[in-house]
C-alpha cells in the first residue's frame, strides 16, 4: 500500500485572517474552502477563503498533525513571515 503524502497548509481569508489545516490534496482542499459548501471549514462561513499562502509536506498524518498544532501556536507575525517566504515576496502575504 502506497503511503499518502500529507500537507500542512495556510489559507488567507478575504478579511486577512489565516487558517491552518492538514490534507493529502492541497488543491482539492483549497477548492472545498473556496466553494463555501459543506466540505469547506466552518471557519470560512463568515470570512470567505481567498488563497492558499503556505504549504509544507509531511511524511504522514501524525507528523502533519503535530506540525499543524505547532504552527497554530505561532503568532500572526510568524505565520505571515512563513507565508511571505513561501510565496517568495513579503508583498503578497
Amino acid at each position: 500500500m502506497e503511503q499518502k503524502t500529507w500537507w500542512v497548509y495556510m489559507v488567507q481569508t478575504q478579511g486577512g485572517r489565516l487558517y491552518t489545516g492538514i490534507t493529502t490534496d492541497p488543491e482539492r482542499r483549497l477548492n472545498e474552502h473556496l466553494s463555501g459548501g459543506k466540505l469547506g471549514a466552518r471557519f470560512f462561513r463568515t470570512d470567505p477563503a481567498l488563497a492558499m499562502v503556505y504549504r509544507e509536506m509531511q511524511v504522514d498524518r501524525s507528523a502533519a498533525s503535530k506540525r499543524e498544532a505547532e504552527v497554530k501556536k505561532y503568532s500572526r507575525t510568524q505565520k505571515l513571515a512563513m507565508a511571505a517566504a513561501y510565496l517568495g515576496s513579503a508583498g503578497e502575504a
